[in-house]
């Protein structure tokens, strides 16, 4: 087995060994709004649940050569954003959105995505996601060494739900009506495979 020290790695090197280990990773497609009212929509893959109670989700946000995404800056201003659930319906329109785009030009228009109002934040969702939550800005943490900021972790507290209804069976969701997809590496994606049950130990 190969025994590697990730000091001695570059920033790319480190990135290939996660996403090609770390699989499958969720991916939240995310809508944020600018200080100018653009409204901004980009796919995350570094992306979980952090807790139940309250309701929280996690996204990392991967900088540039040191220079914040539109979403984090979004986020971090506006204090809001909606994080969709990616599937097999949308992940094409979705995909899109990953475009290199300026800030004031909307991926949303691009991909040719649908917004809807949400309920409790003003920023909008799209109709093309199947889950849906609106969360409100709990914590923003700049990570990295050396003086060099590397990513910005985003946690977000939901505030509202949004579900389809024809994929919610008595308080939980089918997930082969969500048909939800991941990220594998490189260009790679996974639908949900074969699932198998195993009983936990008391």
């Amino acid at each position: 087995m190969l025994s590697i020290d990730p000091s001695l790695n570059t920033e790319r090197e480190n990135y290939k060994l996660l996403i090609g280990s770390i699989i499958p990773r969720p991916i939240a497609f995310v809508t944020s709004v600018s200080n100018n009212g653009t409204i901004n929509g980009a796919p995350f893959s570094y992306f979980n649940i952090v807790s139940a109670n309250p309701p929280m989700i996690s996204l990392s946000i991967q900088r540039s050569g040191g220079k914040q995404k539109d979403t984090a800056r979004n986020i971090i201003h506006a204090k809001e954003f909606v994080v969709h659930i990616v599937d097999e319906q949308n992940v094409e329109k979705v995909n899109q959105t990953a475009a290199n785009l300026p800030p004031n030009q909307s991926e949303i228009k691009l991909a040719d995505l649908t917004l809807v109002d949400s309920e409790k934040i003003k920023v909008p969702g799209v109709s093309e996601s199947k889950v849906r939550m609106e969360c409100a800005l709990e914590y923003s943490i700049e990570l990295g060494e050396n003086d060099s900021i590397g990513c910005d972790l985003i946690i977000g507290k939901i505030v509202q739900f949004h579900i389809d209804e024809e994929i919610y069976e008595d308080g939980r969701i089918n997930p082969a009506g969500l048909a939800a997809v991941s990220r594998l590496a490189g260009i790679n994606y996974a639908k949900i495979g074969e699932v198998f049950s195993m009983e936990r130990p008391k």
